[in-house]
């Protein structure tokens, strides 16, 4: 190999992490603008969520590939403020997040809602049989997680809910939802699996402060827990 080319190559690998970076940071500063509601709306300038992070993961490399992973920007700076939160407040456990939006908003089959960037699903963390914290098997067989059901004790093969980590969460998402001048409208999950969450050390805050679906939704919400934002959208 060559000194030229060395240099050549170099340059190059340079460059490359040069446009990376700036991508990031452009990426970084943009600022979304959410019309209309979760159920009829849309969105300008969305914004891709990462990928991983040190105590997260998306559901599946393929749906982001396929522009299914798009927030309003606000709801991308809560949702990684209340990921670093965790880091302190629960070590050791691990989260992954679902299904968003598209990147311009509107109708997102099959679901109802998901329509301006304000509208997330998320995993249910879990523990294995050894109770250590791992992510759900999310992949094409069993349509990226949305088709595993769990027992209305929390149980699904040799997983069971950490209750704990998702109360965490929860907590989490609206107090950093609150830093950034938001909130959260409401948050999804099957009625019949609740009694656990409100049991756990940080129930009294979710009964005082979240609005919790009361009645089932038209698909069953216990492999996912489903949360809109609150932000101020145009009309």
């Amino acid at each position: 190999m060559t000194f030229s080319f060395c240099r050549q190559l170099r340059i190059s690998c340079g460059l490359l992490l040069a446009f990376c970076f700036s991508q990031a940071s452009a990426t970084a500063a943009v600022t979304s603008r959410c019309f209309g509601t979760p159920a009829h709306g849309r969105l300008e300038n969305g914004v891709e969520l990462p990928r991983s992070g040190a105590n997260f993961v998306s559901y599946s490399h393929l749906a982001a590939m396929l522009g299914r992973t798009y927030v309003h920007s606000t709801v991308r700076d809560i949702m990684l403020d209340a990921y670093a939160a965790l880091e302190k407040d629960q070590p050791g456990k691990v989260y992954q997040y679902a299904e968003t939006g598209s990147r311009e908003g509107g109708p997102f089959k099959p679901h109802k809602t998901h329509q301006n960037g304000l509208s997330v699903d998320f995993m249910v963390p879990v523990l294995n049989a050894e109770g250590e914290s791992v992510h759900l098997p999310t992949h094409v067989f069993n349509r990226f997680g949305y088709d595993i059901e769990f027992d209305k004790a929390g149980h699904y093969k040799d997983y069971v809910i950490d209750y704990e980590a998702m109360a965490a969460h929860i907590v989490e998402l609206r107090k950093s939802a609150l830093k950034h001048g938001a909130d959260l409208t409401r948050v999804i999950f099957d009625p019949d699996m609740q009694a656990p969450l409100f049991e756990t050390r940080d129930g009294p805050y979710l009964k005082a402060h979240l609005n919790f679906s009361k009645k089932p939704a038209w698909v069953r919400h216990d492999e996912h827990y489903h949360v809109d934002f609150k932000l101020v959208c145009s009309p």
